[in-house]
Parts: structure tokens; C-alpha cells; sequence
């Protein structure tokens, strides 16, 4: 008998009790190397994450690590960048080469089917790249010509100097690249790099989707059976200091702009502190959806922007609350004095239960959402390794979004708010903040 749905009613409200995230297998290679299985979902499809122990963090020059990840598909010993890409469009499949600060991922998605042969494909780009010269010469040129449009964007121009202002220009955080330095980068630079951190002793693997035994066989047959690369140690992740910090206002002209860009901020706790959780539903009140405390005022009240959002940015050693927005250069200063006020409102009023449930809904629906499917899965044992935090983040995250309290809340933005002594970057042809 088929059911009918009443569409007249309201579906049932539940609040999620607690979250399963399923826990992936964990095997070593022959060689060593960690292997996670995470099998689910039922079609044909399979992603295989490598993680590469070394980034942004571990270059000595600027671009190091972004080119020499960024490279390994445009040639090998045996082939060239167009019999690669010929190949992958062949198979149906597709790569992804992305650069975190401690990490360089390389990322196959590949029909099961033709598993065997594109691993084998990605094998040959891993472990016997060529950095040919005129490869790299025309995309240091394509990504030189892109750097110089992102850097005629506010917004662009914002972040980096929020992050040189709050991090140091000697700090890995704080350090950009200039234009001069694609011209400086060298082929060498990338073998370097290449022959430091890319070894069989520095990376992990991550599979996901629908994991056969032949599969992992094929994995273990161009990754396991030798200890590949000549590293052997991989390389720890050294602190760097950060300047005390210190509120102040910038103001950086920028010629011809039509809108502001609009980047504040000050330090927070990091991910293992135990404020950590209820820190995050804390940010998303004040600006992490889209009915947040700041949209309400500054977009929908006000009309200053088309949107601004608040965001708990955590990396090595630090995490640091950021607050970012554009708008026309007329309203720069009433941005940056509702923002404070948004903040002060948190220290001084409690937040009302409604509210508070509409939050903590949205956040527990956003986890799931997020943890649903096979690649998702990864993304969130990727995250884990990667952020060094316990196996049981995501259900404390859960645990601490269904726990807090109007109170807590407030006890919180009064010990870590600082509106009156945030870093404040203005970016456009406002003059003064």
C-alpha cells in the first residue's frame, strides 16, 4: 500500500541526540604508509586522497610548496602534461591538487571500474615526476597574471594584510608571495621540495566510496611494495612566533574602488582548548549563518551590505576570530561601529532560548549534512589527521552545540570579545575608521 504525504502538515521537530560518524578501517601498507577504508555508498565511484606531511609551513621560499604540488601533473618521466589529461578524460576521471599550511593533498576521483588504471596513472605522477621547464614557465605565467587580478580585489587585499598584521611578515601565516617571486621560483626550487617531504614516509592514504579487495590491491601495487622517494623522516611542524598582539585600526587606499572590504578580528583559543565548541556556536550567533546577529543588523536593518559573516579560522598554533564584509565606501565606518556593537550586545544580554535553538539546529543539520555521503566522510577523517584533534571532535562539537546555554554564551564573549581592541582592516576609499 503506497503512503501519502500530507504536505498541509508540518514535519515532526527532533533534535538530534547525538552523531555517528562512521569510523574508517586502518590497515598499513607494506612500507608503512597509513591506509583509512571508508566504504560506503553504492555506485561505481571511488576517491583516493594522498596526504603529503608537508606545506605551506615547510617551504623555504614563497610558492615552493603551492608549485611543486601544483606540478606533478604536467609531466613525468614517460609522459607529458596532454597524454595525462588525454588519459584522465579517457577513464572518466579527474584530479585535484590543493595546499594547506601543513599538508599538500592530491585528490582522484575514478569510476571503479577503470580503478586499476587511473591508480596506476597516479602512481606514475607521484612517484616520478619531470617538473619539465616550459611546462612550468607557462604556469607560473597563468598564475602571475591571476595574482595580479585577485590583487586588484579588496577583499583579496584585506586578508592578506589582516594576516600580516596579526601574524608578522616572518611568519608563515603572515608571509605572501609578490609578484617578483614568480619570477624567481625555479625548477630546481620544486625538486628540492619534491625530494624533502615527498616519501613513502610522509603521506597517508584515504580511499572512499565503493572499496573492492581488488582495489586495495591495486593501491598496495603502486604505493606499498617499496619505500618510495628519498626521505625517510617526515619533518615536524616547527611554532613560529607570533607579535603580541595589538588592536588598531589600518586604513590601505586602494585606487578606484567602488566598495570597501572590510576584515576585523582579534586571537582565540585553539581547537584543543576546552572553550573551543561552545566558542563556535558563540561565532555563529554573531555571524555564522544567515540569520545571524550581524546579517539581521547590517544587511537586512540596514542595508549596508549584500552580506557579512564571522567566522573561528583555526590554524597551526593559533586560531584567531575574523569578521569580513564589503561595502560601499560611504558606510565603512557605521560597518565597523555595528560590528562592535553586535559584540557588546553578546557581553551584556543574553541570548534568548528561541534564538539559541535556531542555532543549535542549524549547526546539528549542518553536521549532518556534512558526514551523509562517502567523500564527505573523508573530508572529515582528512580533517581530523590533518588538525591533529581527538577522534571524537565531531561528536563533542555535538555534544557542546546541545549543551551550552544563554550564559555560557555570554561568560564566553565576555572573557574572549574584544570590540574596542580588534585588529580592524578597511581596504577601499573610505579614508578612516
Amino acid at each position: 500500500m503506497l503512503m501519502t504525504l500530507d504536505r498541509t502538515k508540518r514535519p515532526a521537530f527532533a533534535v538530534l541526540e547525538k552523531i555517528d560518524i562512521q569510523i574508517p578501517e586502518r590497515t598499513l601498507l607494506a612500507n608503512g604508509i597509513p591506509l583509512n577504508i571508508l566504504r560506503a555508498g553504492n555506485e561505481d565511484v571511488i576517491r583516493m586522497d594522498i596526504l603529503i606531511g608537508s606545506g605551506i609551513w615547510h617551504q623555504e621560499i614563497p610558492l615552493q610548496a603551492l608549485f611543486t604540488n601544483r606540478m606533478l601533473c604536467e609531466g613525468t618521466l614517460h609522459k607529458h602534461s596532454a597524454q595525462i589529461s588525454e588519459l584522465f578524460d579517457f577513464y572518466g576521471a579527474w584530479m585535484e591538487q590543493t595546499s594547506s599550511m601543513n599538508y599538500n593533498f592530491l585528490t582522484l576521483y575514478s569510476l571503479g571500474k577503470h580503478f586499476e588504471h587511473t591508480v596506476a596513472l597516479l602512481g606514475e605522477i607521484l612517484l616520478t615526476p619531470s617538473f619539465p621547464e616550459n611546462e612550468l614557465q607557462i604556469v607560473l605565467k597563468n598564475n602571475r597574471q591571476q595574482y595580479l587580478v585577485n590583487s586588484s580585489k579588496v577583499n583579496v587585499v584585506a586578508r592578506k594584510e589582516f594576516n600580516r598584521a596579526f601574524f608578522g611578515d616572518g611568519h608563515p601565516c603572515g608571509r605572501y608571495a609578490c609578484v617578483e617571486d614568480y619570477d624567481q621560483l625555479t625548477r630546481e626550487h620544486l625538486c628540492q621540495f619534491y625530494r624533502k617531504h615527498y616519501h613513502a614516509g610522509n603521506c597517508s592514504i584515504y580511499l572512499s566510496g565503493n572499496i573492492t579487495p581488488s582495489v586495495i590491491k591495486a593501491v598496495e601495487r603502486e604505493f606499498g611494495n617499496t619505500t618510495w622517494g628519498e626521505g625517510r623522516q617526515r619533518q615536524p611542524l616547527i611554532p613560529h612566533d607570533i607579535p603580541t598582539f595589538e588592536g588598531r585600526q589600518i586604513h590601505v587606499p586602494h585606487k578606484d574602488a567602488i566598495q570597501s572590504s572590510i576584515r576585523t578580528g582579534f586571537p582565540m583559543m585553539e581547537r584543543t582548548h576546552p572553550d573551543y565548541q561552545e566558542a563556535r556556536v558563540l561565532t555563529t550567533v554573531l555571524g555564522g549563518y544567515f540569520g545571524s546577529r550581524l546579517m539581521n543588523n547590517i544587511r537586512k536593518e540596514k542595508g549596508y551590505t549584500y552580506g557579512i559573516m564571522a567566522n573561528l579560522a583555526s590554524y597551526p598554533f593559533a586560531s584567531v576570530l575574523t569578521i569580513s564584509t564589503e561595502t560601499d565606501n560611504e558606510y565603512a565606518t557605521r560597518c565597523v561601529e555595528e560590528i562592535r556593537h553586535e559584540m557588546k550586545r553578546l557581553q551584556e544580554e543574553l541570548i534568548s532560548e528561541q534564538e539559541l535553538s535556531m542555532v543549535q539546529s542549524y549547526m546539528l543539520g549542518d553536521m549532518c549534512r556534512s558526514h551523509e555521503g562517502p567523500f564527505s566522510l573523508s573530508d572529515t577523517w582528512i580533517f581530523i589527521e590533518t588538525a591533529g584533534v581527538g577522534e571524537t571532535f565531531f561528536q563533542d562539537m555535538a555534544c557542546s552545540i546541545r549543551q551550552t546555554t544563554p550564559e555560557r554564551l555570554r561568560t564566553l564573549a565576555r572573557k574572549y570579545f574584544r570590540p574596542d581592541d580588534a585588529l580592524e582592516i578597511v581596504v577601499g576609499g573610505k579614508e578612516n575608521v
